[in-house]
């Protein structure tokens, strides 16, 4: 029995905060004490399995860390945020899962509370408030006069910096009065704060009332932490602070810093806390455990089982009780493993870990003699992968028959000391093996049997995989693919079966071959395709080989550029700028770019090749003339197409650059509750250069903030203002020369009403690819408007959308694209996942079957964007389940030994309503799922019950799910073995065999005799009443005599030619096959001939053994002579019902075998020779 395994992490991930191009650090560690080796580590985000292999970026160190470089986070794209979790597994063991760590990017400062000028007597407080929010949490320091103050004062000094960040200066003293400003800084970012004006007014000795200026606000903190609790207050005269708790006096001091503890309730809240472990336990198979999980916790903690890095999902036999307790109904084999109780609150997360074994059950007797040999030992059933093994007990017991085993390399225990016969499975074809018995009491093993040398029949399998598989790129639309046949084809090989996978869609793709060798035509250029061939036999496909990845050829763009842009920069010069072709329309890289252009009214182009960049700027042209230009993309095999002509013109001559720009000829601005979006017109004076505009605000003064922006643009959003505040803007344009007057604006913020949703929060700012050092990302642009949404299949929908934004007359080269965002409807993370495109449409590809999503757009031109548009929703179509049954589980019935119940759980992607389910199951898992027996559940039923099984026999179950699209695919196969009965009433020699679920009978000529013989006899009845009534006709009584005599002579004709049924059965002239011996029988029962006839197969069977001997497909009777063929021992059940319809169905069916028929295929048990003759 193995022990139990020491298992656990060392280290766990934690909860990080990164910067944006930074690198990611997560370590994880775990040691254990299994023989094994130490455990194998792999990493989890969001809860899906992270591949280093698909992001280079990613990289997995030997001792289990995980780094992510170059960390990536933009305004739609966030890949490497998310909850991170480690998986250590130990092979053949089970697995357990670390903690969820939180990884997030740093994001912009806000300023919560902004700074405001105060005036405070002489020896009074003064308080500079200073709130700044961020993630991480700001480090805050303040300038007195623009020059830094320490970070930390000493204990008697009069500053203080409070936890909140503000400023507080005690008894004040005139050289206190100055401009102070706060500065935040965190990894994401830097905020400076406004200047300030700290005034300090002569004491005029009055009494001024009470007054706080911070008050103590409530807090909550993690036990064992510090809950800081803040007061300050002013007043004449100076007023102290005292701290209580209820009635004691527990500190005087401005700040209070309160140790956390389990009684501060109000205060603390508490990490989950395991008042009860689970623990490691032993069980034996079917019967119920109980694991037990208590917890507590503020605010209570939420509790869930994991079960080898899954969680348990509760089911009829996966039950929480008592809260926390994971009980387990009818233990099977693979429950064995790791269970964590994994518990949750705000405060932090608490894991416990218990390991599960299950051990085979034993006997207990008495006993001081061994066992002698077992006699006997003979084969049932030889097959190609299993071997059917019976025998007779031994003659000396020793006390009772504790088990049973044969072995060579390896031993299988009989599960009862009762039990004569075993299947012994996972044998290989046409191999020799040794197969010996030996008895077990509770002393020990006794002697051993002869052993019995048998070997397996040949396999009739599939093909092995194909050979020297090559695949070649013939073009930038074909792929040449050739291959060598199988090694081992088992049989003739009937042809092959090509399938390849495009690397970006993952959609695969079919074709049957007769040749070795096929040229794939149609394909998309400069794509990766993944390449694998299958070989065919009568059987069915083989093993698949190793899949080839081939790329086929590169080809010229087949689009052209898109966003092309002109600007003109000076009389003689033109910046030309764009965008690459679709990636689906590149066919390749790109290597260059092309421009042409030419003068207005000249012939012929000029050329100019640009290998890096997307902008091109042409210089010596003609002032005061006009130049169309056009752009194409190229690779190295050419170029692809050109764009549309695009025409500027150069001005006559240069601007003035000697003298500043005159003041902007306007400026308009518009409040809301946290920004002002002001929008302005260039100075009216166009012969003096602007380079660009200088932007001015504060709060009372326009120069607290100053940002420069571009000449060309004429909005921006003065952002993260504070409600009901007021602010004066100045503008201002300048060039090489100065700067020109500038404009003066005032405004109010509008008061906050409804709070910003987190989700539209603009975090381009920090990502900005322009020199600028803060880009329009606000400006009032009208968002999309009849956003829909359309389902095209299981996986994709179409978003459209309408620009009014787009006036009737702008230039469609204006940089303009789309960004639209999606995520599911019912998702609780609240993260979107997003595209860009220059069209009034996008495909949204790789969602989920049979779920809502939801779809919102966003326009951008150039550095303006708008608000996301209102939100669309539609469903994709349902699809084939694509994962199978879970937990598929079989037990018994109490009392019922014929009956198993069945259950299992939904499959993982059900991809729509469940409409039912179907069950396989047989006796020979080799065989192909056609012959299995099949019943179909309708509905969402979790549980059925299957009936009239054999007593005593291995069953291999199986499940599929099936929705409005078609079925998924079939679990893993489940063994069984049914129980042995308590009782029997009848014995059944070993001769006569009973045709369990899951075999194969000639029922079908069976009932094609049955119905014959109804169908004769009908015609006979019907044609007797039609003489009848034209003998009646007849009036003499002389002919009604004659008729009668008549009548009576054939009645008496027809007794004679009915013979009493020929119920003696030659034994020796059946083809018996796969014989199989009841459980009880001794080999040395006997029973008459007469009785050999009676116990026949009844002609009506059960629904399955009727679907099973439809698909029958052996001939080794002939179904010409109605002949029966027996397979399978007869159960009690059947022989009592076959004595009941025997008389009736059976006679007309019973012919002799034809002589020539094979041989018994399994031997006698001596004793027992005599039935057949």
């Amino acid at each position: 029995i193995p022990g139990f395994v020491d298992f656990g992490f060392t280290q766990e991930p934690q909860d990080a905060v990164t910067v944006r191009g930074g690198t990611l650090q997560l370590d994880c560690q775990a040691q254990t004490d299994a023989p094994t080796g130490p455990p194998t580590i792999t990493w989890r985000k969001d809860g899906v399995l992270l591949s280093t292999v698909v992001d280079e970026r990613r990289r997995q160190l030997s001792n289990g860390t995980l780094l992510v470089q170059n960390v990536l986070h933009s305004r739609h794209h966030r890949p490497d945020e998310g909850g991170y979790q480690c998986l250590a597994t130990l092979d053949g063991l089970g697995s357990i899962v670390s903690r969820t760590a939180s990884v997030t990017v740093a994001g912009p400062l806000r300023v919560i509370v902004p700074t405001e000028s105060v005036s405070s007597y002489l020896g009074d407080t003064a308080l500079l408030r200073c709130e700044v929010s961020g993630d991480p949490v700001p480090v805050i320091r303040w300038q007195k006069n623009r020059e830094d103050l320490p970070l930390t004062f000493e204990p008697d000094s009069r500053l203080a910096v409070l936890p909140s960040g503000s400023l507080q200066v005690s008894r004040v003293q005139p050289p206190d009065s100055a401009m102070y400003r706060c500065l935040a800084d965190n990894p994401g970012s830097t905020r400076t704060g406004t200047d300030a004006e700290l005034r300090v007014l002569p004491e005029p000795g009055l009494s001024r009332n009470l007054q706080f200026l911070q008050r103590p606000s409530r807090v909550t903190a993690l036990l064992g932490a510090d809950a800081v609790l803040e007061c300050s207050a002013s007043g004449y005269p100076t007023p102290s602070i005292h701290w209580r708790r209820g009635d004691e006096v527990i500190q005087s001091w401005f700040v209070l810093y309160v140790p956390v503890d389990p009684f501060d309730s109000g205060l603390s809240t508490v990490p989950p806390q395991f008042l009860n472990y689970p623990t490691s336990a032993y069980a034996y198979e079917s019967t119920d455990i109980e694991l037990e999980c208590a917890v507590t916790g503020n605010p209570p903690p939420f509790v869930r089982w994991m079960k080898n890095g899954e969680e348990v999902i509760p089911s009829d036999y996966f039950q929480i009780v008592d809260g926390t307790n994971l009980q387990i109904l009818g233990l099977v084999k693979s429950d064995e493993g790791f269970y964590q109780c994994v518990a949750e609150n705000s405060a932090g997360c608490s894991q416990a870990m218990a390991q599960l074994v299950l051990r085979d059950p034993g006997g207990e007797r008495n006993s001081v003699v061994l066992p002698s040999a077992p006699r006997d030992l003979v084969p049932v059933l030889v097959s190609s992968r299993f071997v059917r093994l019976s025998w007779r007990p031994p003659e000396e017991t020793g006390g009772g028959v504790a088990m049973f085993s044969n072995s060579r390399e390896r031993s299988v225990n009989v599960s009862e000391p009762e039990t004569l016969e075993l299947t012994v499975s996972n044998l290989k074809p046409e191999e020799t093996y040794s197969f010996r018995v030996v008895a077990y009491n509770d002393v020990g093993p006794g002697e051993s049997s002869a052993p019995l040398k048998i070997t397996t029949k040949p396999d009739l399998q599939v093909p092995s995989r194909v050979e020297s598989l090559q695949a070649s790129a013939l073009s930038p639309t074909s792929i040449q693919v050739s291959w060598e046949p199988p090694n081992q084809p088992n049989g003739p090989i009937l042809g092959y079966r090509l399938l390849w996978t495009e690397s970006p869609s993952g959609k695969e793709q079919s074709v049957e071959v007769s040749g070795l060798n096929y040229k794939m035509d149609g394909l998309d250029r400069f794509t990766g395709y993944n390449v694998r061939v299958l070989a065919l036999n009568r059987y069915g496909p083989g093993t698949g080989s190793e899949t080839v990845s081939v790329t086929t050829l590169s080809d010229v763009p087949s689009a052209p550029p898109q966003n092309i842009t002109l600007e003109v920069v000076l009389s003689r010069s033109i910046k030309v700028s764009w965008q690459p072709p679709p990636r689906g329309a590149q066919n390749g890289v790109i290597s260059a770019y092309k421009i042409k252009y030419r003068k207005t009214g000249r012939r012929g182009d000029q050329e100019a090749i640009e290998p890096n960049n997307f902008w091109y700027l042409f210089t010596g042209l003609e002032k005061g003339s006009q130049y169309s230009f056009q752009v194409a993309a190229m690779t190295v095999n050419g170029t692809g197409p050109a764009s549309d002509w695009y025409t500027a013109e150069t001005p006559e001559n240069d601007l003035d650059e000697s003298q500043v720009p005159d003041q902007p000829s306007s400026l308009h601005v518009r409040p809301l509750p946290n920004s002002i979006i002001m929008s302005w017109t260039p100075p009216l004076s166009p012969s003096i250069l602007v380079r660009g505009y200088i932007i001015g605000y504060g709060v009372g003064s326009p120069y607290a903030e100053t940002v420069r922006v571009d000449s060309k643009q004429r909005y921006y959003s003065i952002e993260n203002l504070e409600p009901s505040s007021h602010y004066v803007i100045s503008l201002k344009a300048f060039n090489n020369a100065g700067e020109g007057v500038p404009l003066y604006e005032s405004a109010v913020t509008r008061s906050l009403t409804d709070p910003i949703d987190p989700l539209e929060d603009d975090l381009f700012h920090l990502f900005d690819k322009y020199p600028t050092p803060m880009p329009d990302t606000s400006t009032p642009m009208i968002p999309p408007v009849g956003v829909q949404a359309v389902a095209l299949s299981s996986d994709s929908v179409r978003v459209s959308w309408a620009d009014n934004s787009m006036t009737k007359n702008q230039k469609s080269s204006e940089v303009r694209y789309y960004s639209v965002k999606w995520k599911s409807s019912f998702s609780t993370s609240g993260k979107f996942k997003s595209a860009d495109t220059t069209a009034l449409s996008h495909t949204v590809t790789g969602l989920k079957p049979n779920t809502m999503y939801e779809f919102a757009v966003m326009v951008t031109k150039g550095r303006k964007s708008s608000t996301w548009s209102m939100t669309a929703h539609a469903t994709t179509y349902e699809a084939a389940p694509s994962s199978a049954p879970k937990d598929l589980t079989v037990i018994s019935r109490e009392g019922r030994p014929r009956a198993v119940l069945i259950s299992w759980q939904p499959p993982m992607e059900a991809n729509g309503r469940i409409t039912g389910y179907i069950l396989y199951y047989t006796l020979d898992k080799n065989l192909p799922i056609d012959d299995w027996v099949m019943e179909t559940i309708s509905g969402d039923r979790l549980t059925h019950q299957v009936m009239d099984l054999n007593l005593d026999t291995v069953y291999y179950f199986r499940i599929q799910a099936k929705n409005a699209k078609g079925v998924g695919p079939l679990s893993e196969p489940v063994q069984f073995r049914t129980t042995k009965g308590e009782s029997e009433f009848l014995r059944s020699p070993i001769g006569q065999m009973r045709p369990p679920h899951g075999s194969v009978t000639p029922q079908k000529s069976s009932n094609l005799l049955v119905i014959i013989v109804v169908s004769v006899g009908a015609v006979t009845v019907v044609v007797v009443v039609i003489v009848a009534l034209i003998c009646t006709r007849r009036s003499s009584a002389q002919q009604r005599k004659k008729r009668a005599s008549h009548s009576a002579s054939k009645r008496k004709g027809s007794q004679k030619e009915l013979r009493p049924p020929d119920l003696w059965i030659h034994h020796e002239e059946m083809e018996m096959k796969n014989m199989e011996k009841a459980p009880s029988v001794a080999p040395s029962g006997h029973d008459s001939p007469i009785q050999s006839c009676q116990d026949l197969p009844q002609v009506a069977h059960s629904q399955s053994e009727s679907q099973m001997g439809s698909k029958s497909s052996h001939s080794g009777t002939s179904h010409k002579h109605g002949a029966l063929e027996f397979r399978f021992l007869l159960s009690d059940r059947t022989v009592l019902r076959t004595r009941l319809r025997v008389v009736t169905f059976q006679v007309p069916m019973l012919t002799r075998h034809p002589a020539g028929s094979p041989p018994w295929t399994a031997p006698l048990v001596p004793g027992e020779e005599h039935e057949a003759k």
